[in-house]
């Protein structure tokens, strides 16, 4: 044989090698990702609310907007978890929540808690059956997890309840449970934590001090809420700040690469359920390298301004105005001391447009309303079918003062707006007759509160415009110029995540 046909015939082995290699890693590949797409659990968007915030639209041709993923965590002790979080099986509530709001830079990004204990109003949610129920107000935040009580919580109930006190529209909703916790931290072989002084109550026994966690005890020092501080909800949510900034700081210094995302992807996705626009590995994935650019002290965590509840025992009350502003300052993507941080000029920012009108002038009154009155429930129907209807409305009638202003399911086919009023509220409804011309006022005794249903004789131009830098259907909750610094009432609730992981751990 000569040379030349040697040659030929090793390089034909040699490709031959390659070929069987490559596919070997790509069928591999492919029975990987599979995998770890069959692990997931994905929640039906029929649930999400159809009278939503805006989608944020982009300042530049180019230019990114900003994302905003609610993560919850789920208590259940249903499949298997009862065997990390004890307790009896059944529906789980959702103990921990988290706004994460990811700026159009994507170099900035705030985590907001909400206090598992707030009195919100939770909207409209559907059932398993495919009814919707009515809002009901004065709510524990976490309940919208259980309407329903489905197997696996109520994600959607949770998104719609959150997107109608902040007014940010929720891209991406995740839920974790107890064994996707502990999963995730043996993934990334442990989590440094600090432990304020030594636990030793309800089966959960931890050490004081600086030490790495991962499995079963990461878990049981998340949901540790007794033995720390007043054995409180805040302090449990300043220990679980903490933890998560010590994962991301974990998953940074290993890389945003495949080999250090995959088995983590692999780790979550077994205890995950998401909406479908995250119902793959790979757009897990893709997800968590939008983010590897923000550095540790460019992640602030917040929990939302709150005091003890004055009405009901043991709960708490989100103080206005201080949340409301922010909400607004992540509505307009401006950072915690109201600066912008987009991506195409000098003084660029991801804030959709608004409008430049003036906002509207208060409609005179024969009385003005009492702060209590202001505080009356507000349910606000889109009857009509038309997009943004509600959104409109429930931002007019905001502008006025009216702090607890929820969105209704839509109905359509109303001709003429009609506000049902239980008779309590007849005064209050008399004056928000008066944003309505033409309106009809019903007797509706029982329904504790006030509910606005928008008919075709609705025109948003009637009632004025929506309040400038606030995009058309979102609340207006807080107006005037923005701060220059990073308000009290936030500061002193925040934490980056680049803090001490030893300091600010409990509360009381």
């Amino acid at each position: 044989m000569s040379s030349s046909s040697r040659r030929r015939r090793v390089i034909r082995t040699v490709i031959g090698l390659a070929a069987v290699l490559v596919l070997s890693v790509v069928g591999a590949g492919a029975w990987f990702y599979h995998r770890l797409d069959t692990n997931i659990t994905t929640f039906d968007a029929g649930g999400v609310a159809t009278e939503r915030p805006p989608a944020p639209t982009p300042t530049a041709r180019g230019a990114s907007v900003p994302v905003n993923v609610l993560l919850l965590g789920s208590d259940t002790r249903n499949d298997g978890n009862a065997d990390l979080g004890g307790g009896d099986v059944g529906v789980g509530h959702s103990d921990t929540a988290i706004l994460l709001h990811v700026y159009a830079d994507r170099k900035h990004a705030v985590g907001v808690s909400i206090p598992r204990d707030a009195l919100v109003t939770i909207p409209s949610c559907r059932l398993p059956s495919g009814d919707w129920t009515k809002p009901r107000t004065s709510q524990m935040f976490n309940e919208a997890f259980t309407v329903g009580e489905a197997e696996k919580g109520n994600p959607a109930c949770t998104q719609n309840t959150v997107e109608a006190l902040t007014g940010l529209r929720i891209d991406h909703t995740i839920v974790v449970d107890f064994k996707g916790v502990a999963a995730m931290t043996e993934a990334i072989n442990g989590v440094d934590v600090c432990v304020p002084n030594d636990v030793n109550s309800h089966n959960i026994k931890l050490k004081k001090g600086p030490q790495k966690l991962s499995g079963p005890p990461a878990v049981d020092y998340l949901r540790a809420r007794y033995g720390f501080g007043d054995n409180s909800d805040i302090g449990r949510m300043k220990r679980q700040q903490a933890f998560l900034s010590s994962m991301i700081r974990k998953v940074q210094s290993q890389g945003f690469s495949l080999p250090t995302l995959l088995p983590l992807a692999d780790a979550a996705t077994r205890s995950l359920t998401v909406d479908e626009g995250l119902g793959t590995a790979m757009k897990l994935v893709d997800f968590a390298q939008s983010l590897q650019q923000i550095n540790l002290s460019d992640i602030t965590f917040v929990t939302a301004p709150w005091r003890f509840s004055t009405v009901q025992n043991g709960r708490v009350d989100l103080v206005h105005p201080d949340v409301d502003t922010l909400w607004r300052l992540l509505r307009e993507d401006r950072t915690l001391d109201g600066q912008a941080t987009g991506e195409v000029g000098d003084a660029a920012s991801a804030t959709p447009t608004a409008p430049t009108e003036s906002a509207p002038s208060p409609s005179p009154t024969a009385t003005p309303l009492t702060a209590e009155q202001l505080a009356t429930p507000v349910t606000v129907v889109n009857g009509v079918g038309t997009d943004g209807l509600a959104g409109h409305g429930s931002a007019a009638i905001r502008a006025q003062g009216y702090q607890n202003v929820a969105l209704g399911q839509t109905t359509g086919g109303r001709l003429r707006t009609e506000i049902a009023y239980d008779p309590p509220f007849k005064a209050v409804a008399e004056q928000l007759a008066a944003l309505f011309p033409g309106s009809r006022m019903t007797e509706e005794p029982g329904s504790e509160g006030i509910t606005v249903t928008l008919g075709r004789d609705y025109h948003p131009a009637a009632t004025g415009t929506p309040t400038p830098g606030v995009p058309s259907g979102v609340p207006a909750a807080a107006t005037g110029p923005l701060p220059t610094t990073v308000p009290s009432a936030i500061a002193e609730n925040s934490r980056s995540a680049d803090t001490d992981p030893c300091a600010n751990l409990t509360f009381g």
